[in-house]
Parts: C-alpha cells; sequence; structure tokens
C-alpha cells in the first residue's frame, strides 16, 4: 500500500514520529507544519532516519489558501491530523487560543479535504474528552465531558466528524500519555514552548536546567496520593497510526479507539523509574493540585486490538531510556 499522506503538525513531537513509521510502511508523508512548536531541525533529522527527502510546507492550518494550494499540488489519499495546541494549563489561561486554533483549524481543514475529494482523516484526540472518569481502564463508550478548555475543543472536533456524511471515514485516535523517544536519539518532546509533561520537565531537573520537579497534589484517590497516568511509548503510537490509515484506505469505515498500554504509573513511580534511567535520585517537592487535572486515567484497549490490531510493545523502562538518549544526545 502507498500513497501520499498529509501530515498537518508534523514536525511536532508525536507528527514526526508518526512520519518515520509511515515512510517505513511504504507512505509518502508531506508535513504541513508552521512551525510554532517544532524544530527548524526535526526535517534534516527525519531525512537522516528515512534516508529520503522530507517534503514540508510551512503553513497554518487554518490558512485555507496554504490547504487549497497544498492538495492542489498533490495527490493526497489521506490526512493524519495533529496540528492544535494541547496544554490543559494553557488552554485554562487562555482558552480563546485554543479554540481558535483547534476547532478553527479542523474546521479549515475539512472544507478543503472535502473540496479536493480527500475525505480520509486520522484525528489526534486525547483521553481529556473523558473528564474525571468512573471506569478505569475506560473504554471509548463512556461518556463524554470536559474538564478543561483544551478537553472541549477535542470534544467538539469529535463530534464535528462523527457528523460527517458517508462519504467520509475517519479514525479517531484518544491519546493517552505519549512518552520516550525515538531509538536513534534524533527524535524526542522537544517543543519551542516550555513544555508542561512529566518527562521534559524530568529531564531539565536532571540536565540542571530546573531546580526541582514540583508533583502537583499527593491527595489523590490512588495508591500513592499522586497522579495515574497510562504512558505510552511515542513509537508505539505512532504504530498505531499507521494501522488507524491502513483500516481507513482499506474500507474498513471509520473507527474511535483509545491508544494506551491499559496500565498506569503514578507520578511518584514515573520519578522512580526515570532515576534508575539517569543512575540518580531526581529532585522533586509536592506542590498544590493544578486546575483541570483528574486523578487517573488509563485506557482500555481491547477495541484497538479488535479493529486496528493494536498492542503496545514498549516497556516503562524503555520510555524512560529512550527519553535520557534523547536528552543527551540533545543537550544543546
Amino acid at each position: 500500500m502507498a500513497g501520499q499522506i498529509l501530515l498537518t503538525g508534523g514536525a511536532g513531537y508525536i507528527g514526526s514520529h508518526t512520519y518515520v513509521a509511515l515512510h517505513a510502511a511504504g507512505f509518502s508523508p508531506v508535513i504541513l507544519d508552521d512551525f510554532r512548536n517544532a524544530r527548524d531541525a526535526v526535517p534534516e533529522r527525519l531525512e537522516r532516519i528515512t534516508g529520503a527527502p522530507v517534503p514540508v510546507i510551512r503553513a497554518d492550518v487554518r490558512d485555507r489558501d496554504a490547504l487549497a494550494r497544498a492538495f492542489a499540488e498533490n495527490d493526497f489519499v489521506a490526512v493524519v491530523h495533529f496540528a492544535a495546541l494541547k496544554a490543559v494549563a494553557d488552554s485554562m489561561a487562555d482558552p480563546v487560543s485554543y479554540y481558535d486554533v483547534n476547532i478553527g483549524g479542523l474546521i479549515a481543514l475539512l472544507a478543503e479535504m472535502d473540496a479536493a475529494g480527500c475525505r480520509r482523516l486520522v484525528f489526534s484526540s486525547s483521553a481529556t474528552v473523558y473528564g474525571e472518569t468512573e471506569e478505569n481502564p475506560t473504554p471509548e463508550t463512556h461518556p463524554r465531558r470536559a474538564a478543561n478548555p483544551y478537553g472541549l475543543t477535542k470534544i467538539t472536533c469529535e463530534g464535528m466528524l462523527e457528523h460527517l456524511g458517508p462519504d467520509w471515514a475517519v479514525g479517531i485516535l484518544r491519546y493517552f500519555n505519549p512518552a520516550g523517544a525515538h531509538g536513534s536519539g534524533l527524535l524526542g518532546e522537544d517543543a519551542r514552548s516550555p513544555s508542561q509533561n512529566l518527562m521534559p520537565v524530568m529531564i531539565e531537573v536532571a540536565t540542571g536546567r530546573r531546580e526541582r520537579l514540583d508533583i502537583f497534589g499527593d491527595d489523590y484517590d490512588t495508591p500513592d496520593g499522586t497522579a495515574v497516568r497510562d504512558y505510552i511509548h511515542v513509537e508505539d503510537l505512532a504504530r498505531g497510526h499507521v494501522l488507524s490509515l491502513r483500516a481507513l484506505l482499506e474500507g474498513k469505515g471509520g473507527h474511535i479507539v483509545n491508544l494506551g498500554t491499559g496500565r498506569g504509573y503514578s507520578v511518584r513511580e514515573m520519578v522512580e523509574g526515570f532515576s534508575d534511567a539517569i543512575g540518580r535520585p531526581l529532585p522533586h517537592r509536592i506542590a498544590a493540585r493544578r486546575p483541570g487535572d483528574v486523578p487517573i486515567y488509563l485506557a482500555r484497549t481491547d477495541r484497538a486490538a479488535e479493529l486496528l490490531g493494536f498492542r503496545t510493545e514498549k516497556t516503562l523502562a524503555e520510555i524512560c531510556d529512550s527519553a535520557w538518549r534523547w536528552s543527551m544526545r540533545n543537550s544543546d
């Protein structure tokens, strides 16, 4: 199977890893990214990994003219849509920007896809659509409710996609917590803006760029009081996109699936695992809870296995080791 795939936000953390996975699977991905939250060096690194030139369209996903040109100049068989803002705390502080980029960007993309007759879409969603869950692991049938503006944008986008006509086939992938880095050490979580994700913050502490890690809350209703998340290695997550895309192109219809491991780790467990990877204790302290955070997210994964044949392969140790290797190779 082959064909050109438009990768919006393809220079970002998950997008770049998915570019590699798509290339390895025989597809011809094309990146569309404004690089607001990605490094200019990413395409060159992707070329080193894949051994092939990396086509890049530098544009905002809300730019209808740029999208129209992209579809006119290429023969895309499908789109994988990553381009969005994604930090819970930022969305609480600036919800309007999240509505503009996340919802407005999808509207622009769908309009140009429809005009071009390209109606196969893999959509980057999130487990935040569930809000605070009663079921753990959480199934895809769990009610959707927003605990923060970021989650609301994902719920809104999912609802839009579910009401598209019968000519469309959409794969909605609800991520749990991506972490880790590419085995080459050339790709990792390296956003332009300061990250609020746990792994990048731990790396900053380990490399002396931050004094200590703040653990936001130790009074949650969890085994050790700290928040529990389902951490999935980014290379496993990238494989999930390839499987979703194949299902759409093979005419198997649309799907909504969780992408996670089904195994949760608390913040304390993550700190211990990362301390093992770096060979020393990681300085940390307890801080107040962050607005919008929920105690626990675990994925129920049987639907992804049944519909896509998706199962994770990487361990927590591999997540921590690969992230630390990435950091050491890219200390600047």
